[in-house]
């Protein structure tokens, strides 16, 4: 029944609008300072664990691009043993509000598509953050484009996290592909800003494969596009990471103080 009302809101959008949105249709760069077009579903992959670190604070760093904030961040338990907890200093760096950002770890991926379905369908988020490790083979067409039609009822931005996956068919607006690089360092030898090459892998009605290297300008909240630099020497110090409490000695402490939903 609420896919069916779902569907009818969605209709009427489009009837009042007269065409439904394929993919992003703004410049291929956009995303650098708006981040990625709102009330869409987008695909962002690591392809190794670890990357993971990488492509989360990716993700984090879109939606603060674009402003598209409270933040939802599901993930389940075992990407908790397997990359360890999120880490609130780590995310604080990058920008972030922890008033802003609640986290749901849910039991299983089924859990999970569950949980990011209701998310999707929340018009008081700005991003919905759905971290899903390795095969997942429950991550098809049929789920993401229920996804895709929550997110354009919505409003909500739907970033869609693999770690460890090859990438399969897709309702997706876009698909990324996220590594890290060392990072520019800044006076004294202090680690620089975060740093991640990008690469388009797939874009909905329009051209892909274009390549980025650039760095996350906190202050700024934008993507400053470095890939003209990249002949300079860097030093290998932080690149781009995201902080997180592995499954050891480490995670044994408290959790940080990242609101749970």
């Amino acid at each position: 029944m609420r896919e069916s009302s779902a569907l009818i809101a969605h209709l009427r959008h489009v009837a009042r609008d007269g065409a439904v949105r394929q993919g992003d249709a703004r410049a291929d760069d956009a995303w650098l300072a708006q981040g990625l077009a709102a009330a869409q579903l987008h695909e962002i992959h690591a392809a190794h664990v670890e990357e993971s670190a990488s492509a989360a604070g990716f993700a984090i760093a879109l939606a603060l691009a674009a402003k598209a904030i409270p933040i939802l961040w599901l993930r389940t338990e075992a990407a908790e043993r397997q990359g360890g907890r999120l880490h609130a200093t780590g995310l604080v760096e990058l920008g972030v509000s922890i008033a802003t950002l609640v986290l749901g770890v849910v039991a299983d991926d089924g859990a999970l598509l569950r949980a990011a379905a209701d998310g999707a369908r929340c018009d008081g988020l700005g991003t919905l953050v759905v971290e899903a490790w390795g095969r997942c083979p429950a991550i098809d067409l049929t789920t993401t484009r229920r996804l895709m039609l929550a997110a354009e009822t919505s409003g909500v931005t739907v970033l869609l996290l693999r770690i460890a996956a090859q990438p399969v068919p897709t309702a997706a607006a876009t698909r990324w592909g996220v590594e890290s690089v060392a990072s520019t360092p800044l006076e004294a030898d202090a680690p620089g800003s975060p740093t991640f090459a990008i690469e388009l892998q797939r874009r909905r009605g329009g051209p892909s494969g274009r390549r980025w290297r650039v760095e996350w300008n906190r202050d700024a909240c934008r993507f400053d596009d470095i890939q003209s630099t990249e002949a300079q020497d860097r030093a290998p110090l932080s690149g781009a990471r995201l902080p997180l409490a592995a499954g050891r000695a480490v995670a044994q402490h408290a959790p940080a103080p990242v609101r749970r939903g």
